[in-house]
């Protein structure tokens, strides 16, 4: 790892060294460890393939802001912002969330016993003026980032076929859908650690006043 890469959950949760939690974390150092090599696997990869630097930010900013995780979507948006081009793709995407955003999940089960789960909700899909914009790859992938998130028993064939159709290779879309599903796990770590965060705080100040 770079000593110039701070590490993601620490910085997300605000761990400072030598806390409470940084001695948590430093108990499973190899879990701390590979958790770091994924982020900067998918997120600073020595060569980008098939997924461009600004489309896996692209990626993070939206999927952060759907899960309504501020401190990362703002570190997200701020990486964005600095790579060519970025800074409308950041604008794009706020205005996108704000009728992406949605409670979850919800969908349809393909007709059987499970069809009796079945939750309305709405299909997201960008504007044409943020099409223009983010073009039809991004478009594409938000799309479809959308509905893993949200729509995930909505998975399908046809789903995949519109990422294809809009220029994705398969292993584009491997990425694709390892980063959503990346930042849902480091979305959850970050908040589970906050709390524990807050839990032990509390403990230390109700023992010293004992």
């Amino acid at each position: 790892m770079s000593s110039s890469t701070p590490d993601i959950i620490d910085l997300l949760a605000g761990i400072e060294p030598g806390s409470f939690l940084d001695r948590i974390r430093g108990e499973r150092p190899e879990t701390r460890l590979n958790v770091q090599k994924s982020h900067l696997a998918l997120f600073e990869p020595v060569a980008e393939g098939d997924v461009t630097r600004a489309e896996r930010l692209a990626i993070a900013s939206f999927v952060t802001r759907l899960h309504r995780a501020e401190n990362a979507a703002e570190f997200y948006a701020a990486k964005l912002a600095d790579v060519n081009g970025g800074a409308s793709l950041v604008a794009s995407i706020s205005t996108e969330i704000e009728k992406g955003t949605a409670e979850g999940p919800y969908g349809r089960y393909l007709a059987g016993p499970l069809s009796a789960e079945d939750v309305p909700g709405p299909t997201f899909v960008v504007s044409e003026s943020s099409r223009a914009v983010l073009g039809a790859r991004l478009t594409a992938a938000l799309e479809h980032a959308h509905l893993l998130v949200f729509r995930p028993r909505e998975a399908s064939p046809d789903a995949l076929q519109k990422l294809i159709d809009s220029g994705w290779t398969a292993t584009g879309i491997v990425t694709l859908s390892q980063i959503v599903a990346f930042l849902s796990f480091q979305i959850r770590v970050v908040a589970g650690l906050v709390a524990l965060g807050a839990a032990g705080e509390g403990s230390v100040a109700r023992s010293a006043a004992e």
